[in-house]
């Protein structure tokens, strides 16, 4: 780090860290990159929905032709929100006096006035993509990135069974993410309260632990015996991919993609993608209908529960694996003072993620390229691991 850079308080360092306003340098970090801001089967053709991201109020909607888009939260004539009002062809229609705008925020008709041309009035405009299940945007400066480092192999498995899911957890979005870089955390947390599917293979010995610093993020390694090593996939900036047990030992494993997307300082969107690949008609029929029965969970909604009563739900794989994680990062506030910490050696991952935060966000500071991430050209191998009693 320069010496401009090292000046700076390590308690204003690490407040930096978690920061996602416009004018914030993480902020402008994550918009950077394609965020997941909606699930596709959410939004209906002709609907929009008011969303907050980064502390930006927004209108998701899709147009008749199906195209998503993402503009302004509030219509600039009398400020009120555009997802109350309609959905014309492609363009959308404020309630309050029917002024109307097109996908890319330019206002396109004020029928109470003369115009005889466009008149010069936008709302903000982002562009959207879809991908397995979750709706993109990217809210940086300049041209959109192709869409590409996101993706995973593991996601686009023709016939593969997928699920995406959105549960809105009330911390910080960086809690959530620290959590996915903690190896150590699976061997008490997933053993908290119920031990799932999830935790009857990843036991709770303390693993060894590596890092690596990928072309497209972290690679994270922990091994708790001779044959139980995992890895998972991180992908700068917040997005994470692991791969466990479904729900019986010879079902199939599944991949989750995870992303924690910020709705403001203190509340974040947390989506993920499940995809199992197809084996019987018997399996996946069972795997479906859990996910359909199981899925809309949000631990947020039984957060007395979970805290004061400690009831656990009745399930062992997406609800109880979200309700232990929600524990934990709830717990820690609604945002954690990371100066009072006393980090350890098993931190090693903690440590990376925030050096590597540190130098994108100088680079951004000092108006200079940050590093060209990019979609590995091999993916990450995730070997499964063993179930071995603790010696």
């Amino acid at each position: 780090m320069s010496d401009a850079k090292t000046s700076v308080p390590m308690k204003e360092r690490l407040r930096q860290l978690h920061l996602t306003g416009a004018d914030t340098t993480m902020g402008k970090l994550l918009r950077s990159f394609w965020q997941p801001v909606g699930l596709s089967a959410s939004l209906e053709t002709s609907k929009a929905k008011t969303i907050k991201v980064m502390g930006e109020t927004l209108t998701l909607y899709r147009g008749e032709s199906g195209k998503v888009y993402l503009v302004g939260g509030y219509c600039p004539h009398r400020l009120t929100l555009l997802a109350n009002g309609w959905i014309d062809g492609d363009e959308i229609r404020c309630i309050y006096h029917g002024w109307q705008f097109n996908g890319a925020g330019q206002c396109t008709h004020r029928p109470a006035e003369p115009d005889t041309k466009a008149p010069p009035i936008r709302v903000a405009s982002y562009p959207t993509h879809e991908y397995a299940g979750l709706i993109f945007a990217y809210m940086g400066e300049g041209e959109a990135p192709e869409f590409s480092l996101p993706r995973k192999s593991v996601f686009e498995r023709p016939g593969a069974l997928q699920f995406a899911r959105l549960e809105t957890w009330p911390c910080n979005w960086l809690q959530q993410v620290e959590n996915s870089m903690d190896a150590v955390h699976v061997s008490f947390v997933h053993h908290w309260g119920t031990v799932g599917s999830f935790g009857k293979v990843v036991n709770s010995s303390i693993p060894e632990l590596s890092y690596e610093e990928t072309d497209a993020g972290i690679r994270q390694t922990a091994v708790r015996s001779a044959g139980s090593k995992r890895v998972s996939d991180w992908t700068f900036p917040n997005n994470n991919h692991v791969s466990h047990p479904t729900l019986e030992p010879d079902d199939p494993w599944v991949d989750v993609g995870v992303w924690m997307t910020p709705v403001d300082d203190e509340n974040t969107m947390r989506f993920l993608i499940y995809s199992i690949p197809s084996t019987t008609p018997e399996t996946d029929a069972r795997i479906r209908e859990y996910f359909e029965k199981y899925s809309e969970y949000n631990p947020a909604d039984h957060h007395d529960e979970l805290f004061f009563e400690n009831k656990m739900p009745d399930d062992k794989l997406v609800q109880l694996t979200s309700a232990q994680d929600y524990v934990a990062a709830v717990g820690q506030g609604t945002i954690v003072d990371r100066s009072q910490e006393k980090l350890g050696r098993s931190d090693m991952g903690i440590v990376t993620l925030r050096r590597i935060y540190w130098r994108e966000m100088e680079a951004i500071e000092q108006g200079q390229p940050g590093k060209a991430w990019k979609r590995l050209v091999h993916e990450t191998e995730m070997p499964k691991q063993v179930n071995e009693a603790v010696s």
